[in-house]
């Protein structure tokens, strides 16, 4: 996969690209990052890529001018067509599916925002997808682009030192991931749950589905909304609901 970056500050890039999984990755050749500065496709004298909306308001929004141009250049001689992302506050939320419907793709660019916004010019001809992280605004679309591509490329083949932990995440299969626990199995006498020290591979498989239910029923139940449950899950969730097991937001 080959991903392309236009942003205004792409010194904000190389420390995330270059670290962990992402440098992993990069190093593996499973992925091949470009950070480009977009400001240096502007036709003006003065490397503005901003300037005031039509019909007044407050604040600058980016010309369609330096975006479009840059997309072309990173694209000349590349028959792939690529999926040009536009992070933004207005987009679709981003989920783990978008994630992992993104990591199938060859070719990704990523346009970061900054200032009031786009002219419309760019989302409607320019970008194929518009995406935002949650509902809340940041300075720019860096720090978004950041997040969406760790999602996507810790998704392709190989990356992962284990291929089942993506399968295994929360959101994968629609539920928050079960709790985890490792050594010691007592630690200031709190003790690991005996079932996963029984060495019962079918019952920690059991344990491990209920409490992924059970904590997505605690944590998000929204998300429960339009799932088809089995019928064990299905008992499980009336279960949960006899136990006063009430649907909480748990603060990380």
């Amino acid at each position: 996969m080959r991903i392309d970056i236009l942003s205004l500050f792409p010194e904000m890039f190389p420390g995330v690209l270059n670290g962990s999984i992402l440098g992993k990755a990069s190093e593996k050749r499973a992925v091949s990052f470009h950070v480009t500065d977009f400001r240096h496709f502007t036709t003006n004298k003065h490397q503005k890529v901003d300037d005031y909306p039509f019909g007044g308001g407050a604040g600058m929004v980016l010309m369609p001018q330096p975006l479009f141009d840059a997309v072309d250049a990173v694209c000349a001689g590349d028959g792939a067509t690529p999926r040009i992302i536009l992070t933004s506050p207005q987009g679709k939320p981003f989920t783990q599916k978008d994630a992992e419907n993104l990591s199938k793709e060859k070719r990704l660019i990523f346009i970061c925002g900054h200032y009031e916004g786009f002219d419309e010019r760019i989302p409607r001809h320019l970008v194929t997808d518009e995406y935002s992280i949650g509902d809340f605004v940041m300075t720019g679309g860096e720090l978004a682009a950041m997040a969406m591509i760790d999602s996507i490329v810790r998704l392709l083949p190989g990356v992962l030192g284990n291929d089942t932990s993506a399968v295994t995440d929360s959101f994968s299969d629609g539920l928050l991931e079960h709790p985890h626990y490792t050594r010691p199995a007592d630690f200031r006498g709190m003790k690991v749950p005996e079932i996963l020290l029984s060495g019962n591979h079918e019952w920690i498989a059991e344990w491990r589905h209920k409490e992924s239910l059970r904590r997505t029923f605690q944590r998000r139940p929204d998300l429960l909304k339009d799932r088809h449950c089995s019928d064990e899950e299905k008992k499980w969730l009336e279960e949960f609901k006899q136990a006063k097991e009430i649907p909480h937001q748990h603060n990380m």
